[in-house]
């Protein structure tokens, strides 16, 4: 019965088997490992077969058709993104080029009140719509692509380990600086954050983001640190990454992983970024670290086609203010915007 069945089956499919539908290739899976039955063949051989549904379903989910194509959006690099968002929107890019996903960049003037959890980046992804670098790679890695999976326990322990290093003070301080020293924030920040933003929406929008920010890193007890202090937990955090580094390509090895893209991100942001005295010293104190800045070479030479001098300033400061750019829009636009903003979500 089961042998007329896969006959008729294989007679009436015409399309190639990768494009069936997941229920239609577990069931040819299932009557073709039913055929190696005998009538003689015991229970418990035919419970172990059944139970794994044949060796053809093992890679049904990387079959799947991955929902392209890839929509990143993020702030405007030139006028409008900051050192942490720069990091972020960089470090998903390393990734998904380490996947070989093509995706295509978006820039939004509004793109952090467009992402589900009013951080940057996010990408669309078919019907998904996933904000976050951590929700990033797990969507990615749901659907096959996943850059860690051959890692023992004990290396995906340390994995996460370090992310959470790197998350919670590279970013921090980069938080910090942006938000939360008096000369970075007046010479860059409300300038660049506010310059898409007409008059008096701008000031409304850095004086919300500034406390926002300054709330969370309360919580965190790092609102409260010195330049000293965040400097002494950047050194600490570039040491205990070099060595673990040592003498590898990568983290774990000869192939990158998530952990690679992120520590890449904030090691080429910080030290290609012009930022204001003392901050300076965050570049120069992670250029202390050959094995940090020969890996981020690496990743800019391998994925992005790219060879940065690492050791000169590229990141440009704004000086005009946002209320010579919007000078010929009106205050009465200014107070529709700040009311539509948070409904703008078309992608």
């Amino acid at each position: 019965m089961f042998k007329e069945e896969l006959k008729i089956f294989r007679e009436n499919q015409q399309e190639d088997e990768t494009e069936l539908p997941l229920q239609t290739r577990i069931r040819q899976s299932l009557y073709t490992s039913l055929l190696e039955f005998e009538e003689d063949d015991s229970l418990k051989k035919i419970s172990k077969v059944t139970a794994i549904c044949g060796g053809n379903t093992l890679d049904i989910h990387p079959q799947e058709p991955w929902p392209q194509p890839i929509h990143l959006y993020q702030p405007y690099e030139v006028e409008q993104i900051l050192l942490p968002d720069n990091a972020n929107c960089l470090a998903v890019q390393a990734y998904l080029k380490m996947c070989n996903l093509d995706f295509t960049i978006e820039p939004r003037w509004n793109a952090e009140y467009m992402s589900p959890s009013a951080k940057v980046p996010f990408i669309k992804c078919g019907a998904f719509v996933i904000p976050d670098y951590d929700n990033i790679v797990s969507f990615i890695s749901s659907k096959g692509a996943s850059l860690s999976e051959g890692l023992s326990e004990e290396d995906k322990v340390n994995l996460r380990a370090y992310q959470s290093l790197v998350n919670n003070v590279l970013h921090n301080a980069e938080l910090y600086v942006c938000w939360c020293h008096e000369d970075t924030y007046n010479s860059i920040t409300k300038n660049r954050h506010g310059s898409v933003y007409p008059w008096p929406l701008n000031h409304l929008l850095n004086w919300q983001k500034r406390n926002q920010i300054t709330k969370r890193l309360n919580v965190l007890g790092y609102a409260t640190k010195t330049l000293k202090e965040i400097f002494d937990d950047v050194e600490k955090c570039c040491e205990a990454l070099s060595e673990r580094l040592e003498d590898k390509m990568y983290f774990f090895g000869d192939s990158p992983n998530e952990l690679d893209a992120l520590v890449f991100s904030h090691v080429h942001t910080l030290t290609t970024s012009n930022l204001p005295s003392p901050i300076q010293e965050l570049a120069a104190i992670i250029r202390r670290y050959p094995l940090l800045i020969d890996h981020a070479y690496l990743i800019n030479k391998c994925f992005f086609n790219r060879t940065p001098n690492l050791s000169i300033d590229s990141f440009e400061v704004i000086e005009d203010s946002s209320e010579e750019i919007y000078t010929q829009r009106t205050r009465c636009s200014g107070i529709w915007t700040y009311i539509q903003y948070n409904n703008n979500t078309t992608y």
